[in-house]
């Protein structure tokens, strides 16, 4: 399997520094030598991105048409505050106070699986993010994202 599973909860200490859950360090693919690129998420979160990871993504941000000014925009966007960051010899990753304010990271964080990427969320507005949505609300989230779409009419 390529990618993360799993939910970890952290703690920032006093430099912004955490440590990396070992659930999520066995995962890391073999190549990746302990270095990341980390960004603001799509939503008031941090996402972390193993490098292997990260490069296509960069790639085919790259390919976008610079003279469209929705792809300036989403790069200057998706791009703003992306920093490489490695391991230190702890096995702590240190947060860029830009984006640790961005995310409005405190103390205790949680990190989240997302396929080949790390979200990381502050506890409590984690938890809010959940608490909004109601078992019926995800159900039809899903049957709109997940179930086929309808035949084609001829």
């Amino acid at each position: 399997m390529n990618g993360f599973l799993g939910e970890y909860e952290a703690t920032l200490d006093a430099k912004g520094r955490f440590l990396l859950p070992a659930g999520f360090k066995k995962q890391l693919p073999e190549e990746d030598d302990g270095r990341f690129v980390i960004n603001r998420g799509f939503e008031k979160c941090l996402t972390l991105y193993p490098m292997k990871s990260w490069e296509p993504v960069y790639d085919e941000l790259r390919k976008l048409n610079d003279f469209d000014p929705k792809v300036r925009e989403f790069r200057r966007y998706f791009l703003n505050g992306a920093t490489t960051l490695e391991l230190d010899s702890a096995g702590r990753l240190l947060l860029p106070p830009n984006l640790k304010a961005h995310a409005e990271l405190e103390k205790d964080i949680v990190l989240v699986a997302a396929f080949d990427k790390i979200e990381i969320w502050d506890k409590n507005k984690y938890q809010q993010f959940f608490d909004t949505v109601s078992p019926d609300a995800f159900s039809s989230l899903a049957q709109q994202v997940m179930a086929p779409p309808p035949p084609a009419k001829s």
